[in-house]
């Protein structure tokens, strides 16, 4: 089983929004992960929507008040893992941390797959006023595709091997992926941990669906990482630098 790293993009916003109380801000990378299990490939993510490359302002709205989009054409996921000669078409889970616009985007270009959502969070979007409050946008995830809604942690293989962890906070219902690899279990994050710094100082972003939430789920992060599972932040551009881009596979 080998996993792979993709930048997909990058933001810049406020550095409050990842790290309440700070000014200024931050350029942040947006990462996809394949996942290549014996049994199927899988996504973790699918980064911003191809309609991002042309059109930033018109495809995010009143979010474009507070992010600026770098993104071409090569770095939408389809166009990623085409470079590593994976088809799309050929991506059976599409796991889903949340349904914000930089990690649902790309659903659109991964048009076989399953995408396995926690239940609370796929509600959230279908719901008016979570959707509003939450800033998400139905284009990016009502797609057609065959959706798994699930309730909490969910083994995809029946292996062990590829699980969903719920780590409610950021978003009604974000979960992370915890992958085990041969050399030890690695925890893709998503948004429930911005930067290696939220995590080092439980510190919090300014926009939370519920803080109490998020914070439970930083506890749960920092024991797995005690207990020696690597864990890769959701939007760190330093401890980007660090993490393999495919082709090569992380180790």
């Amino acid at each position: 089983m080998r996993v792979l790293a993709f930048t997909c993009g990058w933001l810049t916003g406020p550095l409050a929004g990842f790290l309440a109380g700070e000014e200024g801000r931050l350029r942040v990378p947006v990462p996809c992960y394949l996942i290549d299990h014996p049994n199927g490939k899988v996504l973790f993510d699918s980064g911003l929507h191809p309609g991002l490359v042309t059109d930033p302002v018109g495809r995010l709205g009143a979010l474009g008040q507070f992010f600026d989009v770098e993104l071409t054409a090569r770095e939408v996921v389809g166009a990623r893992l085409a470079a590593v000669g994976v088809d799309p078409a050929d991506v059976r889970f599409l796991v889903n941390s949340h349904l914000h616009f930089d990690h649902v985007g790309g659903n659109v270009e991964i048009p076989n797959a399953r995408i396995v959502v926690q239940r609370p969070e796929w509600e959230a979007g279908h719901e008016p006023r979570l959707a509003r409050r939450n800033s998400y946008d139905a284009r990016d995830y009502d797609t057609g595709h065959d959706v798994l809604q699930i309730s909490g942690e969910h083994d995809l293989f029946g292996d062990g091997r590829v699980v969903c962890k719920p780590t409610y906070g950021h978003t009604p219902g974000h979960q992370s992926l915890l992958v085990r690899l041969d050399s030890g279990p690695i925890l893709l994050a998503g948004d429930a941990c911005y930067l290696r710094r939220s995590l080092d100082q439980m510190h919090l972003p300014a926009v939370l669906h519920d803080a109490d939430g998020a914070r439970a789920s930083l506890r749960r992060l920092y024991m797995l990482r005690r207990g020696g599972t690597r864990i890769f932040f959701g939007h760190d551009p330093e401890f980007w630098a660090t993490v393999p881009q495919a082709p090569d596979a992380i180790r």
